[in-house]
């Protein structure tokens, strides 16, 4: 699948704010024509107005509710060309966050992408080509201290776009698996102190992450680093894993400090 946008049928779920509001506009000043999906109505209908898309408002994570995305995306667009399963979640805590922050975790952050390439995929491979975008996350390739629920469902997210990307590529469809650390976003600010003292020093403006992500479906690249460190942080994660966890423990213990002063 050729990575010009100009006309092309574009997708992005949580599009009301943050990255995906960003992708929206990103998509849209690239010439494609964009569907703007959010839970926040609202928020939905201004970005679209802003950018020139089409707001579908509603939920893009339960099974009947991204059925009804993708069927009104269909009558908007013609076509998907790109999906950009960018809705997620971020409940704090360990093994002993509620069941409910889990199971969100999962619906929101694993599932809904499942869901989505269930219901694209078949089309695309009749046509050969499609192209899904999966925001992962860096917590995707490494972990999130603070938040188990949000670590472990990235990585699944991670390693369903791997699966799609190594199944289905030869027949045109094309994956990537967006992972940036520190976002301005709402969701870094809901991560309190451990985002703060985590990520917050070296976050990047969602435009910054929307134009890397642009870069990368130009070039075909599957994973798409907007903090470019990551790449060492993940070489050390699996090369020395004794290594990088002593090291995310030692910041674990520091961030008990802080909380104990």
């Amino acid at each position: 699948m050729t990575a010009e946008l100009a006309d092309r049928g574009v997708v992005v779920t949580g599009a009301g704010r943050g990255i995906g509001a960003a992708l929206a506009r990103a998509f849209a000043t690239a010439g494609a024509r964009v569907v703007v999906n959010d839970l926040d109505a609202d928020a939905a209908r201004a970005v679209a107005a802003d950018c020139g898309g089409t707001a579908l408002p509603g939920d893009a994570a339960s099974a009947a509710g991204l059925a009804d995305l993708v069927d009104r995306a269909r009558t908007a667009l013609g076509e998907i060309d790109v999906w950009c399963a960018n809705a997620g979640v971020a409940p704090v805590g360990g093994a002993d966050a509620p069941a409910a922050a889990w199971a969100s975790a999962w619906e929101v952050n694993v599932l809904a992408h499942v869901r989505a390439a269930d219901l694209l995929l078949p089309r695309w491979l009749e046509r050969g080509e499609g192209r899904f975008l999966s925001t992962v996350s860096a917590a995707g390739l490494l972990t999130m201290l603070g938040s188990a629920p949000y670590a472990v469902s990235k990585h699944g997210a991670l390693a369903f776009a791997e699966w799609l990307s190594a199944t289905y590529r030869h027949r045109g469809v094309r994956v990537h698996a967006l992972c940036p650390q520190g976002v301005r976003t709402d969701m870094l600010a809901s991560t309190g102190a451990v985002g703060e003292a985590l990520l917050a020093p070296t976050a990047l403006d969602p435009e910054d992450v929307a134009e890397a992500t642009l870069t990368a479906l130009r070039e075909d690249r599957f994973l798409i680093l907007p903090h470019p460190e990551v790449a060492e942080y993940y070489r050390v994660r699996a090369t020395e894993p004794d290594r990088w966890i002593a090291g995310m423990n030692r910041l674990q213990q520091g961030l008990e400090r802080s909380e104990a002063l």
